[in-house]
């Protein structure tokens, strides 16, 4: 539990939403406070629900989730536009909701600006993070496994071409061989001295191992990496079961959501992108909400 509360610290202060609402959530919980928060509009848009408007009293809370935050002091994020309101309904498009109607939607707002710590304090407080876990090891186990399948089964399939080789040149060598000398002893009587140049063996080469292609310029374009996570994604969300793998999996809709918003206007697919960047939000809350149902039971 300590290390998975750590991995979820670590990665609230490298910016991840989805680690933010669940510490964030973690110490609200005696308030009866529940928050959802996304990226938008240069600052980080933070909603917190209570059952009634005593348990969001604006001073108190703006003062507390500052603290919180400041304590993280995560990357990247230094604006936090702080929203309140009655409990309501699941819903996934609340931030359009709110700035619909925001009289009507919301009690209060009040826009935040975070303390950065010392770049000595941050520094430190790093060293002192133990060194992350993958969450995890029986997948990462797999691929690693699945890795060296495929290096061995290369290495023995050239091997055995190898050997083939070989044995094809020995064979082809001797009937050759074998012809020419019947060939010459039925023509011409034997010469006083006919050396055939034997052929030298091919000596059997292990292949050596392919080095990794080098690195492509896909490997750098936000919108290929933010399909190829989103792909990733959906493939574990299909065996996720535990509250942390659904809080991963969150992190990484929303990263794959950020990665699309990077792509630029004059991209070609900008259309595109700017329709998953909501949907890839989308689907990052929706995880959020399996990690809010599994810690309710």
């Amino acid at each position: 539990m300590t290390q998975s509360i750590d991995d979820i610290t670590r990665q609230a202060r490298k910016g991840s939403v989805a680690a933010i609402i669940q510490i964030l959530n973690d110490r609200l919980a005696d308030e009866g406070i529940r928050t959802r928060a996304m990226l938008a509009d240069g600052a980080l848009q933070l909603l917190c629900e209570a059952k009634t408007a005593e348990q969001l009293e604006q001073a108190a809370t703006v003062e507390r989730i500052r603290h919180i935050l400041e304590s993280l002091s995560p990357r990247n994020i230094s604006k936090v536009n702080v929203n309140a309101r009655l409990v309501r309904e699941q819903q996934l498009l609340w931030l359009e909701e709110i700035n619909r109607d925001p009289e009507n939607q919301l009690l209060w707002s009040e826009l935040v600006v975070l303390k950065k710590p010392h770049l000595l304090q941050r520094w430190l407080e790093d060293r002192k993070a133990p060194k992350p876990r993958s969450p995890f090891p029986t997948q990462s186990t797999s691929r690693k496994n699945l890795k060296q399948m495929y290096f061995w089964r290369g290495l023995l399939g050239g091997a055995s071409l190898c050997l083939f080789l070989l044995l094809l040149g020995w064979v082809a060598k001797d009937w050759l061989g074998s012809r020419f000398i019947s060939d010459r002893s039925s023509d011409s009587p034997p010469p006083v001295a006919t050396d055939l140049p034997e052929t030298p063996p091919v000596s059997p080469s292990v292949p050596a191992t392919a080095d990794p292609p080098p690195t492509s310029a896909a490997n750098t374009d936000p919108f290929v990496q933010a399909v190829r996570l989103a792909e990733e994604a959906a493939v574990d969300g299909q065996a996720a079961q535990t509250a942390a793998e659904w809080l991963d999996l969150a992190s990484r809709w929303q990263r794959a959501s950020d990665l699309m918003a990077e792509v630029t206007p004059a991209d070609s697919r900008y259309p595109t992108a700017q329709d998953r960047v909501n949907t890839y939000r989308q689907n990052s809350e929706a995880a959020l909400q399996q990690v809010e149902r599994l810690q309710s039971q």
